[in-house]
């Protein structure tokens, strides 16, 4: 018995993703449509700063701790001496690139149910450790608490189907909330956070890398628009069928 999507199943899924994509892009258009899509872009945050920490450990350094904030804005402290200026410029771009990436690995995860479910497990645990090890607002904690507990929920008390679909749905919310930013990322090097006035990502991505910023700003939405198209290639492309289960 396979544990791949049937093809019949995989276009009806592509349908419904892709209709899901265009009524986020659409309610983001209307003041009341922020309010509606609010939860999405706290998690959205959430990747963004963890693709932060994340890097700065993979590189070696010190994911210190992680605040957010309820207008939606975040910051992570990481500290890093590896590469010099390449790696505080590579510890800069994860963050924008975090929604991206993980959007994609969960699209491709979907592709099976098991792995679509093991992928749900391990992303209601790491909400919940980020918790424990790095979020510092009470806010951070409450908002990440709830999601890792749902999305725990939906792993382990829903059919595969729906478990599919919605790791599908996490991951194409994620991958368009990095076009969501366009602005930040092409707007002033500065970017307002809890109040306060700090460098943009972008901003620190030229300062230690070089070439402006809006350069930085079109490097990452054109590589999450591959990553996007790559990731629905693979989680929709044919099955060999030496690649199915029994």
């Amino acid at each position: 018995m396979s544990d791949s999507l049937s093809p019949s199943s995989s276009k009806i899924g592509l349908i419904w993703l892709v209709i899901a994509a265009a009524a986020t892009v659409l309610l983001w258009q209307f003041p009341w449509g922020t309010y509606i899509l609010y939860p999405f872009s706290i998690l959205a945050t959430w990747f963004h700063e963890m693709g932060h920490g994340l890097t700065a450990a993979l590189l070696g350094g010190n994911f210190h701790q992680l605040a957010l904030y309820r207008d939606g804005s975040g910051v992570a402290m990481t500290s890093v001496s590896f590469l010099g200026r390449l790696g505080q410029g590579f510890v800069a771009m994860g963050g924008p690139l975090g929604p991206a990436v993980a959007g994609g690995f969960f699209i491709i995860s979907s592709r099976r149910f098991k792995t679509a479910h093991w992928c749900l497990m391990g992303l209601g645990c790491l909400m919940l450790i980020s918790v424990l090890l790095w979020i510092r607002t009470l806010f951070g904690v409450v908002a990440i608490a709830l999601w890792g507990l749902f999305i725990l929920g939906i792993s382990l008390k829903t059919p595969k189907s729906i478990q599919a679909f919605f790791l599908q749905f996490m991951g194409m919310q994620a991958l368009v909330s990095t076009y969501h930013q366009k602005e930040y990322l092409f707007g002033s090097p500065s970017v307002n956070v809890n109040g306060s006035n700090l460098v943009s990502d972008t901003g620190i991505i030229a300062h230690y890398l070089f070439l402006p910023h809006w350069f930085w700003a079109a490097f990452i939405l054109i590589l999450s628009a591959l990553i996007f198209g790559w990731s629905l290639r693979i989680a929709y492309g044919s099955t060999d069928e030496s690649d199915r289960p029994v």
